[in-house]
């Protein structure tokens, strides 16, 4: 992927080093999946480990920059399509036939209400989420021969870092106080609050598990959306 700036990561083994302590098997892979060679390492990854590929979450991804779209250059627009749309149709496209193999499967991309909803200064972000969505109705349909279910989170704001970043940013090219522009976010929901990451964990389980079974399709069709 391009250099344009990105958040924060948290260590792949730090995280497969506490599933395992729970009492789970996890493993670690390191790569880059918007490049075709490393999504089929990390699916003969999967296979090694696992036989088979019963589920896949589509959450890699980083927003991008916030800035007026004037100002959005090629290099931040190809990074954050990359980042967030481009890894999704490969690890579709080479899960795919694995899940077919093994009679099924579910696939959850996690979306966002600003590809439904959009959010100013942010276009790349905005339309790699909204080609998310896009994503899953089209692979709903015609996955569902196969018994591969497509559903789509697209949660609003997210406790955390990463929302905190995208508030100082768009304060900053607002010109408002950061609480100001908290605020502005947190009403945008129905609820009035932010979601947790365990928020978006919970529905993307139950989309994958056999209380899902006859549930393909289901995502932000235009809603005002819930926190």
């Amino acid at each position: 992927m391009s250099s344009a700036p990105r958040g924060p990561r948290i260590s792949s083994k730090e995280t497969t080093a506490e599933v395992n302590r729970a009492g789970n098997r996890a493993i670690a892979f390191t790569g880059d999946l918007s490049r075709e060679d490393d999504v089929r390492r990390l699916v003969a990854a999967g296979l090694e480990a696992f036989g088979k590929i019963d589920a896949l979450v589509n959450n890699a991804g980083d927003g991008g920059p916030t800035k007026p779209v004037q100002d959005y250059t090629m290099e931040d627009w190809r990074y954050t399509i990359d980042s967030c749309l481009t890894s999704s149709y490969l690890c579709i496209r080479f899960v795919v036939p694995e899940m077919i193999k093994a009679g099924g499967g579910a696939i959850v991309n996690i979306s966002s209400g600003a590809g439904r909803r959009g959010l100013p200064y942010r276009i790349g972000y905005c339309s790699a989420k909204a080609g998310q969505v896009g994503m899953t109705y089209g692979m709903a349909l015609e996955l569902a021969p196969h018994n591969i279910r497509v559903n789509c989170v697209a949660p609003g704001a997210v406790e955390g870092d990463r929302i905190d970043r995208v508030i100082a940013g768009q304060a900053e090219v607002r010109g408002i106080p950061v609480e100001a522009m908290r605020k502005a976010m947190i009403e945008r929901s129905p609820l009035k609050r932010m979601v947790t990451a365990d928020d978006i964990v919970d529905a993307t389980v139950f989309f994958t598990s056999d209380m899902a079974r006859s549930i393909s399709g289901a995502g932000p069709r235009g809603q005002r959306g819930c926190s």
